[in-house]
C-alpha cells in the first residue's frame, strides 16, 4: 500500500465532494433551498421536508452517523450566507486545479484562518476545538450552524465535502477527527511571536 496521495488529474470524485456538488445545484431554487435549511441541527428523524431530495441520493444501508452528517451538511450549506455563496462561487470559478484531499482545510484549519483574521480570539476558538474533543455527534450537530455562519461572514471558507467525511466518522473515530482537526488548527495558526524561544531551549542566560 503506497503513501503517496494519488493525483488529481486521474482520480475519481469523491463521494462526498459529489454530494456537495448536488446540494449547491438544489440551493439554486430558492424553495428547495429554503426546505433544506429546515434541517439545520435536527436529527434526520426531524428533517421531514429533506427527504424528498436526499433519499434517493443516498444508499438505502448506511451508518446512522454518515446520513445525518449527510442530512446536516445539507442544511448547513443552504443555510450559507449571500456573501459566502458569491464568495464560493467566484472561487470556483477562478480555481483552476483540485487541490489533494489531503491538503484540504479541515474545520480546524477554518478555525485558525478566523483566528489570523482576527474574526475568531485563539482562546475561543482552541476552547471550541476541545470541547469537541469531549463531544457526542448529538451534542456536537447544533453548534455548528452558529460557528459555521460565523465563518462564513468573515469571509472564512469552509470545505463542505471535508466535513461531511470528518462528521460521518464522528462517534465511531473521533480521536482521530479531532487530533486531525488540533494539527490543522496548529498548522495554519499564525505565529504570535517568532522570536520567541522553542521550549527545549536550553541557551544558558
Amino acid at each position: 500500500m503506497t503513501s503517496t496521495p494519488p493525483s488529481t488529474a486521474s482520480a475519481a470524485p469523491r463521494a462526498s465532494d459529489k454530494f456537495v456538488a448536488y446540494v449547491l445545484s438544489l440551493c439554486e431554487n430558492k424553495r428547495t433551498q429554503s426546505d433544506l435549511r429546515t434541517g439545520l441541527a435536527l436529527p434526520v428523524e426531524r428533517c421531514n421536508y429533506l427527504h424528498r431530495y436526499l433519499v434517493r441520493r443516498l444508499p438505502k444501508v448506511m451508518h446512522r452517523d454518515s446520513r445525518r452528517a449527510h442530512y446536516a451538511v445539507a442544511a448547513l450549506i443552504a443555510a450559507r450566507p449571500r456573501a459566502a455563496r458569491a464568495a464560493e462561487a467566484e472561487r470556483a470559478e477562478s480555481s483552476q486545479d483540485t487541490p489533494s484531499w489531503f491538503t484540504r482545510p479541515n474545520l480546524g484549519a477554518s478555525l485558525a484562518a478566523a483566528v489570523n483574521a482576527s474574526i475568531l480570539k485563539s482562546d475561543s476558538a482552541e476552547g471550541d476545538l476541545h470541547l469537541f474533543a469531549r463531544q457526542s455527534s448529538d451534542a456536537l450537530h447544533p453548534r455548528l450552524p452558529a460557528l459555521t455562519r460565523h465563518l462564513l461572514s468573515g469571509g472564512i471558507a469552509v470545505d463542505w465535502a471535508v466535513l461531511l467525511e470528518d462528521l460521518s466518522w464522528w462517534d465511531r473515530d473521533r480521536d482521530r477527527v479531532v487530533t486531525r482537526w488540533l494539527e490543522s488548527y496548529f498548522r495554519t495558526l499564525g505565529d504570535e511571536d517568532d522570536d520567541a524561544p522553542a521550549p527545549d531551549d536550553t541557551t544558558a542566560r
